[in-house]
């Protein structure tokens, strides 16, 4: 893990989030969480690195779908946000195919359906213990997301004890 290009990446973002704290903050959280069951679940070095990148530029495109379409629906932030981290990556010199998975992690951080490797899925779960927190979903909804979308034994830990659910 490359702690001073990541300590230059979460800099950058909240440059481009500036002004705005419930990003900065929920971006920090995503990260905390994805980190988290990253190294709870034993993910190797490369791909938690990877996780990480993609947990704090997750929502990048959210400005741009804001302005273009007037909302921030997932599929507008994962047809805009890819873009944006290739090139705030690329700016700060991280390698092609590093950029690659994470511009496709952050293409499809909303897309629930056909999540078939660790850093899509960990990411997925780490943005919705935020998710949950920060719109106040009911106990149900919260239930039916864990038993539909959440599938690592570390993520799901991590959902029962923030939500004292058994």
């Amino acid at each position: 893990m490359n702690e001073e290009r990541q300590t230059k990446l979460l800099e950058a973002m909240m440059e481009f989030d500036g002004g705005n704290p419930l990003r900065i903050q929920h971006f920090l959280k995503v990260w905390s969480f994805a980190r988290q069951i990253g190294k709870m679940e034993g993910l190797d070095l490369r791909i938690q690195e990877i996780l990480e990148t993609a947990a704090i530029v997750h929502d990048i495109g959210i400005k741009t779908s804001m302005e273009k379409y007037g909302d921030c629906v997932g599929k507008h932030q994962e047809a805009e946000g890819p873009p944006l981290a290739e090139e705030m990556l690329t700016g700060l010199g991280y390698e092609r195919a590093f950029v690659d998975r994470v511009a496709w992690l952050v293409g499809h951080h909303h897309t629930y359906s056909n999540v078939e490797e660790l850093d899509h899925r960990i990411l997925l779960e780490a943005d919705f213990l935020v998710n949950s927190y920060e719109s106040s979903e009911s106990t149900e909804a919260i239930r039916a997301f864990m038993w539909n979308v959440f599938r690592t034994p570390s993520g799901i830990r991590l959902l029962k004890l923030q939500w004292g659910l058994d």
